[in-house]
């Protein structure tokens, strides 16, 4: 009879397959299960040779080959499907197993199939896991959230698939209770959704107001990657806009249809945000802009709307225009990041999570899609002051985006003028505005407020809160 399994895997789609690869290669025995055991064969069949595997053709049987406590990992479709296999396992687990959900799933969702599992002394993990299939093979970002308990169970196998660190660290670290991990796995997504937005429209800038072509935009993405702006995300643009079509002998970039697509996570990150009361609004316009791309109707009936026509610089200004871009680009990404550890701040006292903000951005710096090189120094930056208010609010962080405000808003006026839609720079440069403004037209609202609803107000004179008798006062003004 075989030795048990060290771990399960079920569903082994190309992101669970990745991962129970991972695992068998790394030295662990991995029980491997899907609901359609051709699967499970062909997994066997062609990387059987990278470690050990145990195949499992029924659920019972996925449980029975796992040693005690048993770990096993959930890799289906978020939502009912996911209800369905913890359904189906729950039955055969025992109290001090651990369930490990490593999908994609709304951290709501999280948080009630962990309580309804702790009720039967059952350990239930849901783990963020970043890096796309490649990630999950040769080492992602984990984002693990439950109780201490479970991470104690899993952090020998975790740390050791995880990506490492450039100072060798494993990219994983216990996030907090019940649906921390899933929750900080969703705002990573939402800032990756931030991110992509500002690089495009720094290419659009680029190419529609400098008039540089997609490879010399390329070549300008690679060496911005070489400073601040070093990034897995900036350095696969780079290749994306180097490509040129086989078939056509365009740039690949010509080629595609316009329209951006979204699995929901971006989605989720602004409607949290807006029920936890943070701005996230680099977030947002990326998730609308991406809605409006795919509004081709719409779009194609306003075509004919009057406006600028995009007109090429000047070589020499072109030149410096990339270097304004470049300074807007990253004082952009500077606040999209904000807002996120913003709102991990925000959800770790709604939820009594007690985040360590500096460890989440250590163990995105590398496997993680948004691995980039500034996430050194926010780690820094909340190791120093665990209770900063924000990256604005570091000196480091507040000096170069006081630096960069200049450059910032010749990039969106320059925009503005050509007809170059940026509304993640736009709305970033608001945010740093908003930010740094003495008094908000907000008081005004609250006027407004008060007047039609009788919502009262605060001043800055006294304490308490006041309500205007706006018809009875508007009599007794002089000349009424």
């Amino acid at each position: 009879m075989p030795a048990p399994a060290h771990i399960g895997v079920t569903g082994l789609a190309v992101m669970g397959r990745n991962l129970a690869r991972n695992l068998a290669r790394n030295g662990f025995t991995v029980a491997v299960h899907n609901r359609t055991p051709a699967r499970t064969d062909a997994l066997l069949e062609e990387f059987g040779a990278e470690g050990d595997f145990v195949p499992a053709r029924s659920a019972r049987e996925l449980v029975a080959a796992l040693a005690r406590p048993r770990r096993l990992v959930i890799m289906v479709q978020a939502g009912a499907p996911t209800d369905a296999v913890i359904d189906e396992l729950t039955p055969l687990l025992e109290p001090g197993d651990v369930l490990v959900d490593g999908g994609n799933a709304h951290f709501a969702d999280t948080r009630r199939r962990e309580a309804a599992l702790r009720a039967l002394g059952i350990h239930f993990v849901g783990a963020g896991v970043s890096g796309g299939e490649e990630g999950a093979l040769h080492g992602p970002s984990l984002m693990p959230g439950g109780s201490k308990e479970a991470y104690a169970a899993l952090a020998p196998v975790l740390e050791t698939i995880a990506a490492k660190a450039p100072d060798g660290t494993p990219t994983v670290a216990h996030i907090g209770p019940d649906g921390a991990g899933h929750f900080v796995k969703m705002v990573h997504n939402g800032i990756e959704y931030a991110d992509m937005q500002l690089i495009a429209e720094a290419y659009d800038l680029l190419r529609g107001v400098a008039g540089f072509e997609p490879a010399e935009i390329a070549e300008t993405f690679r060496t911005w990657n070489k400073g601040r702006l070093d990034s897995y995300l900036m350095e696969i643009t780079a290749e994306v806009l180097a490509h040129t079509d086989a078939a056509t002998g365009r740039p690949f970039v010509d080629v595609v249809e316009d329209r951006a697509g979204q699995k929901g996570t971006g989605r989720w990150t602004v409607q949290t945000a807006l029920d936890l009361g943070v701005p996230v609004s680099g977030i947002a316009e990326a998730v609308f802009a991406r809605t409006v791309s795919g509004h081709t109707a719409l779009r194609e009936a306003a075509r004919s709307l009057p406006g600028p026509g995009r007109t090429e610089l000047h070589p020499e200004d072109a030149a410096r225009f990339a270097v304004q871009v470049e300074q807007a680009l990253y004082a952009s990404k500077v606040a999209a990041y904000a807002q996120g550890w913003d709102m991990m701040r925000a959800a770790g006292e709604e939820y009594g999570w007690d985040l360590d903000l500096g460890a989440v951005a250590a163990i995105w710096r590398a496997g993680s899609i948004v691995r980039a090189a500034f996430l050194d120094r926010i780690t820094e930056a909340y190791r120093a002051d665990p209770d900063l208010p924000g990256l604005p609010a570091d000196e480091r962080f507040g000096r170069e985006l006081g630096e960069a405000q200049s450059a910032w808003r010749t990039v969106v006026a320059a925009a503005a003028r050509a007809g170059v839609p940026v509304p993640g720079f736009g709305a970033a440069l608001a945010y740093y505005d908003s930010l740094r403004a003495e008094r908000l037209p907000a008081a005004l609202i609250q006027g407004q407020r008060d007047y039609f609803g009788a919502h009262t107000y605060r001043r800055t004179d006294r304490e308490g809160a006041f309500h205007t008798r706006w018809a009875a006062d508007r009599a007794e003004q002089p000349g009424a």
